[in-house]
């Protein structure tokens, strides 16, 4: 009986491994990207108070207002959008601040400003403020004041 060579098994095991690489990664990619990015716009109000618009529409989550209203107003041409779909060497700049922490291998993934001097986590489950958990409601206006911290002066937004 004649024995087989190595190659023609490494060959076989190659051809079994890329054969299932092309099967499985599209459907591992999609299940990663499904849900999009963090949707994060550095803007002004009318009365000139610098704010943080976050959205992710996938998972419900809209105009959730970040108010800093001890900055100076942004630049004239503010309206700065970020979406956070592809991974950045961080720490990088942000108006206000600057991005310190991304991790975007299954979006919408986790977002970690320092604005302001306040630490800000954009996950999906939670928003977290100054290392204290609220849940994601829309619509509202959270009011950060210079002092770190958060002040109890958060309000909702009538529709």
């Amino acid at each position: 009986m004649k024995s087989d060579g190595p190659l023609k098994h490494f060959a076989i095991a190659f051809l079994i491994a890329a054969a299932c690489y092309a099967v499985f990664y599209p459907t591992i990619e999609n299940r990663r990207v499904r849900k999009g990015p963090w949707e994060v716009t550095f803007t002004n109000t009318n009365e000139g108070v610098p704010i943080v618009v976050i959205n992710q529409p996938k998972l419900s989550i809209t105009n959730v207002q970040l108010s800093f209203p001890d900055q100076p107003a942004l630049p004239a041409h503010a309206g700065t959008n970020l979406t956070f779909a592809q991974p950045r060497e961080v720490p990088y700049k942000v108006p206000l601040g600057q991005c310190v922490f991304m991790d975007t291998t299954f979006l919408p993934g986790t977002v970690t400003f320092q604005l302001a001097g306040h630490e800000i986590e954009l996950l999906p489950r939670v928003l977290i403020i100054d290392r204290q958990e609220r849940p994601w409601v829309c619509d509202q206006t959270i009011t950060l004041h210079q002092e770190r911290g958060l002040r109890p002066t958060a309000d909702r937004r009538e529709r």
